[in-house]
């Protein structure tokens, strides 16, 4: 399951199977928010197994995209 605005996406998956897949697909629509906005990366965050938010953020620079892992 995926709920998102332009700028961030919450990510809840049940089928480990499909992690890798559905956190790609997400990426890619904030990738093309960030090449719009052309100031901001990416920040990937994995809150618990299955819950991850992904969002553009000023402390990322343009262009890449970092991970952290929340406890």
């Amino acid at each position: 399951m995926r709920s998102h605005t332009t700028e961030r996406w919450e990510v809840l998956v049940t089928e480990p199977g499909r992690l890798h897949e559905v956190l790609n697909d997400a990426e890619a629509e904030l990738r093309q928010a960030a090449m719009a906005q052309r100031s901001s990366g990416i920040l990937a965050t994995r809150h618990s197994a299955g819950r991850y938010t992904l969002e553009l953020s000023d402390t990322v620079p343009f262009g890449e995209t970092w991970e952290q892992t929340l406890s």
